[in-house]
This record gives structure tokens, C-alpha cells and sequence, in this order.
């Protein structure tokens, strides 16, 4: 087992994929550190975990509060081998009718308290001479899509930032995996935001006619297992990533009439 006795780290881990995640990466025989805002949820999880588990209630976006939680873990484990960068949130709505500080809240928690988050965990990967960081980003981090503006440039972001770690962290055996996924069965789309930065409130059927998240789950330890730098998993949503790649101009034809649907 890859990861056996390793000290995982995973955002987002009280629903989705960051649950999943979890159970798989106790399969592996690692120790958990769980960490989502939501106390009762991240107790829920770690009762169907069997290994090593401990949760850290934390909003990530709240940087006095990563740094009191990494300061905790490094006291009582002294190092972290895996940081899965998990937490997030989505979009529905229009850009030109999408309020500000929606796309403010989105950028936040996507982008800025992610890298914050890997910033605080880099030194302690950099002192090991090792380390996995795992990065569920997404096929909206390769192309626009309608609704989701907000949504695709902090995800933009995510891939330029965690690229440019690929290339600045070979020297120090620290491995970046960037996932990402098309349509997965979790409440993601429940849970975007509107205009106004109320819930969406919608499961649609790209989430209905996903991939379970514990099938990404077991693709991702096993891509991050063997070193890889990319993941993209699902399902036509994919091959759109390739049309825009070789066809562009057959891409903006297709996803100009799909309108959100």
C-alpha cells in the first residue's frame, strides 16, 4: 500500500469527494486529518473510518485559523506526507448578472485559500525531501462553460499556480497532482451559488449522470501513486477539453448551444 502510515491532510472532507477520499486513503492504512467547517459532518465520516482519524473544524478561507491547525498537526505528528487541496464551490448564474462579491467568495476559497493552505504545508514537504499534493480542480479549469465564470477562472487559476509547483518542486521530491473532473454524483450543484450568492439549489443531470466520487477517488491515489501530474476523469464532458485543444472553433459551435443545460 502506497500510502500505509503516511499523514493525509484532506479539505472539504465532510461530503462529496472529500469524503471519498477519505475512505479511500484509509483503505491505504493512512492517518486522517479531516477538515471542513461542518463538526457534525467530519464526525459522521470518521466514524466509518477504521484507521487513525482526527478533524480539524476549519474554514480554510479563515487564515488564523489554517495556521493554528497546521501549527497543531506539526506539534503532534511533525510532518504531513499528502495535503489533498479538496475544498470548494461552484456557480450557476450568468457572469454579466452575477454580483461581485460572488465572484469575490468563489476566487477566495477556490484559489487565494488554497494556495494559502499549501503555502503553510510546502516548508514542512520541503524539509522532508518529499510529499504528495493532490488538487481537485476540475474540466472547468481547461475551458469556460456556461454559468460558471466565477467557477472556471478560479479553477483557471488552480492549474497555473499547482503547473508552475510541478516544474519549481522536482528538485525536493514533492509530487503535484492536478484532478480534474467532469460530472461527479456529489451535491456540487446544489450547493453553487446563484446571482445573488444564494444556493443554487438544483441537482442537474451532468451530477446525476456522473461518475461516483468513490470511483475518482480510487483514480486519484492511484494516479498520485504513480507520479502523475494530470488527471482528467468523466465522461463527454472530457473529450470537449480535447475538441477545444485540436478544434476550437468546433468547441465554441458546441458549447454555444448548450446555454447552461
Amino acid at each position: 500500500m502506497f500510502f500505509n502510515n503516511q499523514i493525509v491532510l484532506i479539505t472539504g472532507a465532510s461530503s462529496g469527494i472529500g469524503e471519498a477520499l477519505s475512505y479511500a486513503f484509509s483503505k491505504q492504512n493512512a492517518t486522517l486529518l479531516l477538515c471542513a467547517r461542518n463538526e457534525q459532518e467530519l464526525l459522521r465520516v470518521k466514524s466509518n473510518i477504521t484507521t487513525r482519524c482526527e478533524i480539524f473544524v476549519c474554514d480554510i478561507t479563515n487564515y488564523l485559523s489554517v495556521d493554528v491547525m497546521i501549527s497543531s498537526i506539526l506539534l503532534k505528528y511533525q510532518k504531513i506526507d499528502v495535503l489533498v487541496n479538496n475544498a470548494g464551490m461552484s456557480q450557476r448564474a450568468l457572469a454579466f448578472e452575477t454580483e461581485f462579491r460572488v465572484d469575490e467568495k468563489i476566487m477566495n476559497l477556490n484559489y487565494l485559500a488554497t494556495v494559502y493552505l499549501t503555502k503553510k504545508v510546502l516548508p514542512v514537504m520541503i524539509s522532508q525531501k518529499k510529499g504528495n499534493i493532490i488538487v481537485i480542480s476540475s474540466i472547468s479549469g481547461k475551458f469556460g462553460f456556461w454559468q460558471r465564470s466565477a467557477y472556471a477562472a478560479s479553477k483557471h487559476a488552480l492549474q497555473g499556480f499547482f503547473e508552475t509547483l510541478q516544474i519549481e518542486l522536482r528538485e525536493y521530491n514533492i509530487n503535484t497532482l492536478l484532478v480534474c473532473p467532469g460530472g461527479v454524483k456529489t451535491n456540487i450543484s446544489k450547493n453553487a451559488l446563484g446571482k445573488d450568492g444564494t444556493p443554487h439549489g438544483t441537482m442537474e443531470a451532468l451530477q446525476l449522470k456522473g461518475m461516483s466520487p468513490e470511483s475518482l477517488a480510487m483514480k486519484v491515489l492511484h494516479a498520485s501513486a504513480r507520479g502523475k501530474k494530470q488527471l482528467l476523469a468523466g465522461q463527454a464532458e472530457v473529450f470537449l477539453y480535447y475538441i477545444k485543444k485540436w478544434f476550437p472553433w468546433l468547441f465554441f459551435k458546441i458549447v454555444e448551444n448548450v446555454k447552461g443545460r
